[in-house]
């Protein structure tokens, strides 16, 4: 696939832009051959892409879908891990690839970074009846069961990969949604290098003296560092070019996963580690309502304090 070009978003972020770093260090011959583009906010962030041979392009947001849509079509392959909940922006990128498809008749494709959250039940309110203790497994239909789980709840992460497969379907481009759980370790990019759930923990037990747990704290989640992570979008870009023809749409829902925590053991690790840094007086961890969590560290909503962060 000589000459084929790859566009990435969410670059200045932890994730978007540990998979970029990862594509541009990789030893694959395919991958070598690709020119790399990427979407940034900021002239000087642009300035940092380009002594590493990105072609960095200055946008407003996410909410421009003309310019989103045109510069996919100039693309053969897109990587959109700016915001997994943001619909309309992947509505763009893929009407743009498949603008690229009708111009050169080459098959195009889009990566679509979202997260576990939404297999996520609710242990805390009840509000889904179903615990998700089960394991999927390679045989089920992922997509049709995130469809059913959405006519029951909205989801905007979830609302989003379904409109991804949906589109895409429509318009004959090949979609892949990797779904991540917790990811931590430094970030292998140029710009922001912490995740998410770790670091707000961090940061909730620096401030109260305590790593808080929600409710018993005996949901489980899945895990994976962000290198085994970036390492799995370096396989499947790899896949793509060699053209090993690895299955999209609606069977191309996967998952990332390295091992397992529960959101308890995940709070003692953080207040363990505190302790023994000094930071913190004490190693217990603390259990908190879903209430002051979600008050406190998510902005003030429950949905997204018990499903990031107390959900199995």
């Amino acid at each position: 696939m000589a000459g084929r070009r790859l566009l990435a978003t969410g670059v200045t972020g932890y994730m978007g832009g540990s998979f970029l770093a990862q594509l541009l260090a990789s030893n694959d011959p395919n991958i070598q051959g690709l020119s790399f583009s990427a979407l940034v906010r900021k002239q000087e962030q642009a300035d940092v892409l380009a002594k590493q041979g990105v072609n960095a392009i200055v946008f407003r947001d996410l909410d421009d879908g003309e310019f989103l849509k045109s510069i996919a079509s100039e693309h053969d392959i897109v990587i959109h891990s700016a915001n997994g909940f943001h619909t309309p922006s992947a509505k763009a990128l893929i009407e743009g690839l498949a603008e690229r498809k009708q111009k050169t008749g080459r098959e195009v494709y889009y990566l679509q970074t979202s997260g576990t959250s939404n297999l996520g039940d609710h242990p805390i309110t009840k509000r889904y009846l179903h615990p998700e203790s089960r394991v999927f497994s390679d045989t089920e239909d992922i997509y049709q069961y995130m469809a059913e789980r959405e006519a029951l709840e909205v989801w905007g992460q979830r609302t989003t990969d379904l409109a991804v497969v949906r589109i895409g379907k429509a318009a004959g481009v090949k979609t892949y949604v990797i779904i991540s759980p917790t990811v931590y370790g430094v970030g292998l990019g140029s710009f922001n290098k912490r995740s998410i759930q770790v670091p707000l923990l961090i940061r909730a037990a620096l401030a109260t003296g305590t790593a808080p747990y929600i409710g018993d704290g005996r949901p489980e989640w899945d895990h994976a560092h962000i290198a085994d992570l970036s390492s799995m979008y370096e396989i499947v870009v790899a896949k793509i070019l060699a053209g090993e023809g690895i299955p999209s749409g609606e069977q191309g829902v996967y998952f990332a996963t390295a091992g397992r925590h529960t959101w308890r053991a995940l709070s003692e690790a953080v207040g363990q580690a505190g302790h023994e840094l000094g930071a913190l007086e004490t190693a217990a961890a603390a259990s908190v309502t879903l209430e002051e969590f979600a008050r406190a560290w998510s902005g003030g909503s429950a949905q997204f304090a018990e499903l990031g962060f107390a959900s199995r």
